[in-house]
């Protein structure tokens, strides 16, 4: 006999969502705090929309629709930030603006926010986030770069770091351009000869861009940029780049060589690669070495890939005929740096994202990624979380709240005695190729966050495993069908169970699948069970006779409990059932001792998708 009863939203994460939830279209809301509200929103389209609408921009206006209040967050905006995103994150949450704090001044605040809001001078080191004493759970950086942020810390400690990687992408390869142009003519000298009183035609005599070959170090989001707005100059556009595809560089016209080819057939350089420990420094005397003589160098990508000193050199011996430069090593550069006073050399200020469009936008999908973090979910700009391609996100979400589920469930059912191995069997039609990366952590992060005080994340799931000396098996079994998956089981090695029916040759198992986009349980141990895995669910064993169902119902109805779902599975007539209850609120400890004292019921135990207390 199988009864089940109207179906609810379904938590990802438990803690509470930040308000931005009240912003959207009534169309688009879904319970307020619920797993599904959770998913749909870490991997569905951006809410950008109507964020920007309810921070003030002239979109479609949009309803707040009334909710529960939640506890706000606080946010830390260090650095000036976009009047829009300022106002978004205000909608959320309570928002403190401090511009150009000591790092003194830092650490005494970190450990009052949620979140901090940076650019490229605000430091966030390991002491940063060790003085946040856990509190911290976002680092959003406005703009590509990351490199002023400690990411092995940030994971260590569960902080998820965010970035914006989109909106400064054609202001810097404007800005790239810019200074491809001024170089190659001679433009900010000539001028200050002007400003200066002289008249200096012959002195300032440039070279043609046409026909010239640009290597462009780096092919990624500027890099392709540039290489769009050079054709159009009439140049020769070649790329290195290790990871670039040929296909999306062909289809610019762009053709992939070595590091050396590039050094050997380029005219012109722009810089578009990251700083990493690898990259530092790497543009140095043995590179410019290699180059054509009276090369011309852009950076506007990160100042520390060039060695300065070795840049000078190569200016002085005339290998580099000039070279124009927005970033530093160190930002502000000394008064004293010599490449800012050297005649061959143009210099802004870091001015690469510098538009009120760009600075516009960057607020706006900074604030956006933040909030999204702070809901719990994986914004697609996350930095230290598993890296998927959008459609494996997209694919996988209705198994997201699945595996923390099944997480949940399975190590709420382990007795005392504890665990230390887990094996996790997805059933595919994807085989070897599934990517199961973010179920595993959605499965880790369930367990974990039932047995330990730690903020468990997407980020530091695996390696609050590892510490926890818990070794984690997976397995692909092949299925038919359509889907991406058809069913996942977590089992727990674990000498004791709080529910014996759950034990399969020594194993607490528990399964589940997706069922129109919300996740059910489906077997527990050897039993099938047919639940919408949410809220409080009370598992019971009984011999299978008339009269238990009612008696259990009865004891509920009394205690003033609502049954949202049950569901009755047996092995064969007048044997052993299982009784799997979805109740609305939690059985005190005296309902649960009055129902195992019913005649027939042989074991009672609960479970809930709320994080343990």
């Amino acid at each position: 006999m199988q009864a089940s009863l109207c179906m609810s939203p379904v938590a990802v994460a438990q803690q509470p969502k930040v308000a931005s939830s009240a912003l959207m279209r009534p169309q688009q809301r879904v319970g307020a705090g619920s797993r599904s509200a959770q998913v749909s929103g870490m991997l569905a389209a951006p809410r950008r929309a109507s964020l920007r609408a309810a921070a003030g921009r002239k979109r479609t206006p949009v309803v707040a629709v009334a909710a529960a209040e939640p506890t706000k967050p606080t946010i830390l905006v260090a650095e000036k930030l976009g009047d829009g995103g300022v106002d978004m994150l205000k909608a959320v949450g309570t928002v403190d603006c401090s511009y150009d704090m000591t790092k003194d001044e830092l650490l005494a605040k970190i450990s009052l926010v949620d979140a901090i809001v940076i650019r490229s001078a605000t430091k966030v080191t390991r002491e940063v986030f060790e003085a946040s004493k856990g509190r911290l759970k976002v680092v959003g950086r406005a703009g590509v770069g990351i490199d002023n942020v400690d990411l092995t810390a940030a994971s260590e400690l569960g902080c998820l770091v965010v970035n914006a990687p989109t909106a400064n992408t054609v202001a810097a390869a404007e800005h790239g351009i810019a200074l491809l142009c001024a170089l190659a003519r001679n433009v900010p000298q000539a001028d200050a000869a002007m400003k200066a009183g002289r008249w200096e035609r012959n002195k300032w005599v440039g070279v043609s861009m046409v026909g010239k070959t640009l290597a462009i170090m780096g092919f990624g989001k500027v890099g392709s940029e540039v290489a769009r707005r050079a054709k159009g100059l009439g140049m020769t556009v070649i790329a290195y780049d290790p990871y670039a595809s040929q296909e999306k560089a062909a289809a610019l016209g762009v053709k992939i060589v070595t590091m050396d080819e590039a050094l050997a057939q380029g005219d012109f350089f722009s810089l578009h690669t990251p700083l990493t420990p690898n990259t530092k420094g790497m543009f140095n005397d043995e590179l410019f070495s290699k180059m054509k003589k009276g090369a011309r160098i852009v950076n506007v990508a990160r100042g520390g890939v060039i060695d300065d000193a070795a840049l000078r050199r190569a200016l002085d011996a005339g290998i580099v005929a000039g070279a124009a430069l927005d970033v530093f090593s160190t930002e502000p550069p000394p008064e004293d740096n010599p490449l800012v006073s050297h005649p061959a050399v143009i210099c802004t200020p870091h001015l690469g994202a510098s538009t009120k469009e760009a600075q516009e936008e960057v607020a706006y999908e900074i604030a956006e990624a933040v909030i999204s973090a702070l809901n719990g979910e994986l914004t697609p700009s996350c930095v230290n979380a598993p890296m998927m391609a959008p459609e494996v996100l997209k694919e996988l979400q209705p198994f997201v709240a699945l595996a923390d589920g099944l997480g949940r469930a399975a190590v709420q059912l382990v007795e005392d005695s504890g665990f230390a191995d887990v094996f996790i069997t997805y059933h595919s039609p994807r085989g070897d190729d599934l990517d199961s990366r973010l179920l595993r952590a959605m499965v880790i992060k369930g367990m974990l966050e039932q047995i330990t005080t730690s903020q468990v994340n997407l980020v530091n799931a695996d390696l609050l495993a590892k510490k926890r000396g818990l070794r984690i098996v997976e397995t692909v079994v092949p299925a038919e069908g359509t889907q991406v998956l058809t069913q996942i089981e977590v089992a727990v090695g674990a000498s004791t169970s709080k529910f014996s029916s759950a034990v399969v040759d020594d194993r607490i198992e528990v399964a589940g699948s997706v069922k129109s986009g919300a996740p059910f349980l489906t077997r527990v141990g050897a039993y099938d069970v047919d639940l919408a895995l949410e809220g409080e669910v009370v598992l019971v064993r009984q011999t299978d006779q008339p009269g238990i169902i009612a008696a259990v119902s009865s004891e509920f109805a009394s205690q003033k409990l609502n049954i949202s779902y049950m569901t009755v599975s047996r092995e064969s007539k007048g044997t052993e059932a299982i009784m799997a209850i979805g109740v609305d609120s939690a059985p005190s400890a005296a309902v649960v001792e009055a129902v195992s004292k019913i005649k027939g019921v042989q074991e009672v135990t609960l479970f809930s998708d709320k994080r343990a207390a």
